[in-house]
């Protein structure tokens, strides 16, 4: 098969693994590097929620959205968030809700995890919005 086939399934293969959350590991993983924490949310968007946005981040979302996967705007990352940002909140919940293709990636409705509520996935836009503005 010609890489160019080969491109759209590996992007879907990654796309639907977004929404997957990793059994927890019975071994202590190796030490490494110390990443760059993201810097943390405002008090205001904590408080508002109780950091379920952040728990639901994390199962969810973490996956593309920390790493770019697929075109994925990476939380904090005030340059890539401001455009989509600028667009409103109407329309990233509807991106997250319905899935979204655009020019830099695509987004797979409910961050690929059909389970999550509607009200579930705002809470999670809000939750990086906070934290990429």
């Amino acid at each position: 098969m010609s890489p160019k086939k080969l491109l759209p399934l590996i992007l879907v293969g990654l796309l639907a693994a977004c929404g997957k959350s990793e059994a927890p590991k019975t071994e202590a993983p190796a030490a490494a590097p110390a990443a760059a924490a993201p810097a943390p949310a405002p008090v205001a968007a904590v408080a508002a929620d109780g950091g379920q946005g952040e728990a639901l981040f994390k199962k969810t979302c973490a996956m593309c959205h920390q790493t770019g996967v697929a075109g994925a705007p990476k939380l904090g990352d005030k340059a890539d968030w401001g455009p989509r940002i600028a667009q409103g909140k109407d329309t990233l919940y509807k991106h997250a809700i319905e899935g979204f293709n655009g020019s830099k990636g695509a987004m797979p409705a409910k961050g690929g995890n059909p389970a999550l509520k509607d009200d579930e996935v705002k809470l999670i836009v809000d939750f990086m919005i906070a934290r990429s503005e």
